[in-house]
């Protein structure tokens, strides 16, 4: 918060997304502190220079600044993420958003909560899909025609657009019912978002309703839903 208030450099990385000073901060520490914590757990993290090996059964994914472009923008629609991932499948989340104070995080086969600044933590549950029609999430930043194109296969009552890990969050609150994902991510960008919609009661898997997994080789994720239902 300190550097989206009082300022940053920023470059571009190789594949044409922003990275920042705060991004690579964030890495930094949240990377230091894993190691503290869990030294016998490996983690992979966005900002590393050389990504560890995908054959662990057991590793963190740190995505230490999601929706850098948002931040970039002066939104404040950004947020930390961290999961832990146990044989391909994530098992515990965690997501921060910064700006507003506001920690997320559950465990797979237990619960899912909200805390908002000190506050006690609230178990949150995704909701049934009404009756009148879905609320959809999708990106902001990243607009895809595969999206439109499948969201014209559903009854959509509200479409919200947003940035960062926010929207998994929204499915598992219950304020939104579906969140689908056709364009490019990474298993960083998803993994904690996944676990704490499981935790929610929800489900997250590929556009062709296969599982959804990781430790994939470079990382990198296909399309995917996630739904408010099992």
């Amino acid at each position: 918060m300190n550097y989206f208030s009082n300022g940053y450099t920023s470059s571009q990385k190789s594949d044409n997304s922003p990275v920042t000073q705060a991004d690579i901060a964030a890495n930094k520490y949240i990377t230091k502190a894993l190691a503290k914590l869990a030294p016998h757990i490996p983690v992979i993290a966005e900002e590393d220079e050389t990504l560890g090996s995908n054959s662990h059964k057991r590793f963190f994914l740190v995505d230490p600044l999601d929706g850098t472009r948002s931040f970039v923008r002066g939104e404040p629609e950004f947020t930390v993420n961290i999961g832990l991932i146990e044989n391909n499948k994530p098992v515990l989340g965690v997501i921060y958003c910064p700006p507003q104070d506001i920690l997320y995080f559950g465990q797979v086969g237990g619960n899912a909560y909200k805390q908002t600044g000190d506050k006690k933590p609230e178990v949150i549950k995704t909701r049934k899909a009404p009756q009148d029609g879905l609320t959809v999430v999708r990106s902001r930043s990243h607009p895809s025609q595969k999206t439109n194109g499948y969201l014209q296969s559903l009854n959509v009552k509200e479409l919200i657009s947003g940035s960062s890990s926010v929207k998994f969050c929204m499915v598992a609150e219950g304020s939104a019912d579906i969140y689908p994902r056709f364009g490019r991510t990474m298993e960083w960008d998803t993994a904690a978002g996944h676990a704490i919609v499981e935790a929610a009661g929800g489900r997250v898997e590929t556009a062709d309703g296969k599982e959804f997994l990781y430790g994939k080789e470079g990382f990198e994720n296909p399309a995917f839903i996630a739904f408010g239902e099992k």
